[in-house]
């Protein structure tokens, strides 16, 4: 058995066989290889940074060119736009040319509000402008200013009485149970809709007139008959009851469409939290319904001067202009039928700003009140 200093010194031999003699062979031999480690390393990082630039470039070639093909808010380009909804343009473009026919062409029209305009000799292109002469007429005429609150009355008593009743119908059809009774109670109610003017004038006429079936009644057994029809004092009540025979029913539509958009499921909450019919009514249905009440009643007030012409027409002699005159048919009167085109123009003009003038204001209360009205709040 060799000692323990034997055993060592033979390893360190064959480790000293392994590495090679020190000195200075060995020496200039490592300096040469970690030498042309070093210029391999280098000439490997030169490569790698000419293809990093290269690949850089690639890049920034790449991305110029989706830049410039890609819309900037991202998604298609309008020319692909296009052709993905090509169809529904070509839909959309019978609607379209009548709008520009009927509606945006006629509104050039509205230059003869600055004309002394003669229909029959000059024309448009041969009459005289007259600046705002047709508006200081209109503003100087009491009898403009008197038809004005005439027809904002009616408008007020129409809207007081006759908006709330689709919206109290809707809710009562949402609790019936039956989908028969439902049915049939929304035919009767939304059909009078089809009626003309004409024949509603004339129903009421043969029910509330002074020939009418009330007033036959009424002295049939004792009592003085009377005529509805042709009571002045009555009249804005009369043609209001008359919008909502017709009416009504169109508007009915509007809120059930907007409850059956309803979960279910509050009202199974509400139920289970204690909440009776009336409780559920008016946290769960009448919240729904807000914002459908809100739109609708903007529109309202915005049209606050277009109440339906034809309607007062038919009844304007029956009761007299005092009581029944209104906007459009005061312009009818005394600007149409007369020939004067240029202060029916400009009194036109001034029920549209007037309207645009109630449609913003009411969209400002429903936006302070925290509904989204016609357009969405900035």
């Amino acid at each position: 058995m060799k000692p323990r200093a034997t055993v060592a010194t033979e390893t360190d031999r064959a480790a000293d066989r392994a590495t090679g003699p020190i000195g200075d062979g060995g020496s200039g031999d490592s300096r040469s290889g970690d030498s042309r480690s070093a210029d391999s390393r280098s000439a490997d990082s030169r490569s790698a940074d000419s293809n990093s630039t290269a690949g850089d470039r690639d890049t920034s070639r790449k991305t110029r060119a989706a830049t410039r093909t890609r819309p900037a808010a991202g998604g298609i380009t309008w020319r692909l736009r296009l052709h993905r909804d090509r169809t529904l343009i070509l839909m959309t473009l019978p609607a379209i040319a009548l709008l520009l026919i009927f509606n945006y062409i006629p509104l050039l029209g509205n230059i003869v509000a600055f004309q002394d305009y003669d229909v029959y000799d000059l024309g448009i292109t041969g009459s005289p402008f007259v600046g705002f002469d047709n508006f200081t007429r209109i503003f100087e005429d009491y009898r403009f200013w008197q038809v004005l609150i005439n027809t904002l009355v009616i408008f007020l008593t129409q809207l007081l009485l006759f908006f709330p009743i689709p919206i109290a119908i809707a809710l009562l059809l949402n609790t019936i149970m039956s989908a028969r009774v439902r049915a049939w109670v929304q035919a009767v109610v939304y059909l009078p809709h089809f009626f003309s003017w004409v024949l509603v004038v004339t129903v009421f006429q043969q029910m509330f007139g002074g020939a009418g079936l009330v007033a036959q009644w009424l002295r049939e057994h004792g009592h003085e008959g009377f005529d509805l029809m042709t009571n002045a004092s009555f009249f804005k009540f009369l043609v209001t009851a008359q919008a909502v025979w017709k009416d009504a029913g169109w508007g009915v539509i509007v809120f059930l469409a907007a409850l059956a958009a309803v979960n279910t499921d509050l009202y199974e909450a509400a139920a289970v939290d204690g909440a009776g019919r009336w409780r559920r009514m008016w946290h769960v249905t009448l919240p729904a319904l807000r914002p459908v009440i809100a739109l609708l009643l903007v529109l309202r007030v915005g049209s606050a001067l277009n109440l339906d012409f034809e309607q007062i027409l038919l009844q304007r002699d029956q009761v007299g202009p005092g009581a029944s005159e209104i906007l459009d048919t005061y312009i009818w009167w005394t600007g149409i039928k007369t020939g004067d085109f240029g202060y029916a123009a400009a009194a036109g003009i001034f029920k549209g700003l007037f309207s645009v003038a109630m449609v913003l204001g009411a969209n400002k209360v429903a936006h302070m009140l925290g509904e989204q009205g016609v357009y969405s709040k900035k």
